[in-house]
């Protein structure tokens, strides 16, 4: 279903490093007669070579096994390469082969460059940033398939679409590694394009009675403002939410194809956290007069995107959190209207810290939304048989916790649903009467169901680390994520993100911060 043309040219899925004094070679060593890629250390301009140059016998190159050139990220002091050097299959995406990025490894492209001591100690601070960014989690990608479009997106391609190169197909706002390709973008090293999301991935099969049920979960984040838990919140002047992550819960019975979508995101009025020693640094509205504008922005971006939208708010009505729930909702009753609903629901006040049963007063008042708006179809023939039509966007204030039961709740209904539709349930039947799908279930979703005394203690835990990060690590966090994103200022307050208009893919320009 929904295969790749055999015209499309493919990606290389392995290859050797070369380590060099004067550039680096980068050979395919999948069985592939492409070129080779040479990039110089001097001032990392890149050109395709036919073979790989015979070492010095005073100096043997070093030789690294790669499995994907993830970009180039040019600095004050020079340019920097980044590879995968090492990953791990998670799953297959509609049949095609996923892989976790393990373990990535900058090589530093700036032998030309002799820097003023200013400069020196300004590249110190990024090298410290970069070490940090070897090390982000939750980076996935697909040599075959295109992981930053939902099944219905893919499904939607036109034929031409299909035949381009993954990054060409690619949706910029789920694409991590925007920033880092348009050097190879500028060079039209196509093959060695690899697109890179990150989020989460989780794939399960389960039994059914004689059936066998494959489900996939995949979180693709938004690259436009991105960032961690208390550095990056709310919407900017373009109206693009905080941490904002679009959630696919996809189902594959007996040929047939269902796909769901939710998403999640920062309350999308510009507001902030600031960042202080205290247990929960209090919240502050800013620029009251441009909310409207910034709600709206946000809200037609998705429905032009999604179609209609619900938007579910899960915040508590007191103290710093009340005066944005308030706030939010009075200023989104301005741009309401049948494809804009809003629904407040107080979770701490309803369901406290173990009773999860209780969404299902939530749901109650959102199933005419779900039910409406159904869920994409496919059937044997990957035909699309029924298409979703809007979505479900669920906010806290972290969007951690709250969100991921709610999001959770909404998901195990949705696929109740389709097993109802497709024959395998009955009217009555659910997913707790099936221990196998129930067990697994539970386990792929964060904290569903009801909690353990373990589960408590950890949540305290969580707490504690969330605390240390928030003060001590996230800060540098940050940096690097924006380093890596393309929006690193230097000196300048966490706030003023760039527009992210014209940015990466969608402008093919090299943009310098």
């Amino acid at each position: 279903m929904m295969e790749k043309a055999d015209s499309v040219q493919k990606l290389y899925t392995r290859m050797r490093l070369w380590d060099f004094p004067d550039q680096y070679v980068i050979e395919p060593t999948d069985g592939s007669s492409g070129s080779s890629l040479a990039i110089s250390r001097l001032d990392g301009s890149m050109k395709l070579i036919d073979e790989v140059p015979q070492g010095n016998s005073l100096r043997v190159p070093k030789i690294y096994t790669i499995f994907g050139v993830v970009g180039m990220l040019r600095l004050l002091a020079g340019s920097y390469l980044l590879v995968i050097t090492d990953r791990e299959c998670v799953g297959s995406y509609l049949g095609h082969p996923i892989f976790k990025v393990s373990s990535l490894k900058f090589f530093p492209c700036d032998h030309s460059l002799k820097s003023t001591p200013a400069e020196q100690k300004t590249e110190m601070e990024f090298l410290g940033l970069l070490n940090v960014a070897e090390k982000t989690h939750g980076l996935f990608f697909s040599y075959e398939t295109n992981l930053t479009l939902s099944a219905q997106r893919l499904n939607a391609l036109g034929d031409e679409s299909k035949l381009l190169p993954l990054w060409r197909q690619a949706e910029p706002r789920f694409l991590w590694n925007n920033y880092m390709l348009e050097v190879l973008i500028d060079n039209k090293l196509d093959p060695y394009l690899l697109p890179v999301v990150q989020g989460s991935f989780h794939h399960f099969q389960a039994a059914i009675g004689k059936e066998s049920i494959d489900v996939t979960l995949i979180a693709r984040r938004c690259t436009r403002r991105n960032g961690t838990r208390l550095w990056r919140r709310g919407a900017d002047a373009d109206g693009y939410a905080a941490n904002f992550v679009e959630t696919e819960q996809i189902m594959q019975l007996n040929g047939y194809t269902a796909s769901y979508v939710q998403v999640r995101g920062s309350i999308p009025l510009p507001w902030e956290q600031i960042v202080d020693l205290t247990y929960k640094p209090k919240f502050e509205l800013m620029k009251h007069d441009e909310a409207p504008r910034v709600l709206e922005r946000h809200f037609l971006d998705l429905r032009k995107k999604y179609g209609a939208v619900l938007a579910v708010d899960l915040v508590n009505t007191h103290g710093g959190e009340g005066r944005l729930c308030e706030k939010f909702g009075s200023t989104v009753q301005q741009v309401a209207s049948d494809d804009v609903r809003y629904v407040h629901f107080d979770f701490h006040q309803v369901c406290g810290h173990i009773h999860f049963e209780r969404l299902s007063i939530l749901y109650d008042q959102i199933s005419d939304f779900i039910n409406t708006n159904g869920y994409l179809l496919l059937n044997e023939k990957g035909e699309k048989i029924n298409e979703q039509l809007g979505i479900v966007r669920t906010n806290c204030i972290d969007c951690l916790d709250r969100t991921n039961v709610t999001q959770s709740m909404i998901g195990r209904k949705m696929l109740e649903c389709q097993l109802r539709r497709l024959g395998v349930f009955g009217a009555e039947e659910t997913i707790s009467s099936h221990k196998n799908l129930d067990d697994k279930f539970k386990i792929y979703f964060v904290r569903f169901g009801h909690r353990t005394f373990q589960g408590i203690l950890k949540d305290g835990w969580n707490a504690l680390l969330r605390y240390y990060l928030n003060n001590f690590s996230d800060g540098t966090r940050q940096d690097s994520i924006d380093l890596l994103q393309g929006h690193y200022i230097v000196s300048v307050s966490r706030d003023a993100t760039p527009s992210s208009k014209k940015r990466g893919l969608e402008s093919i320009a090299v943009s310098k911060v």
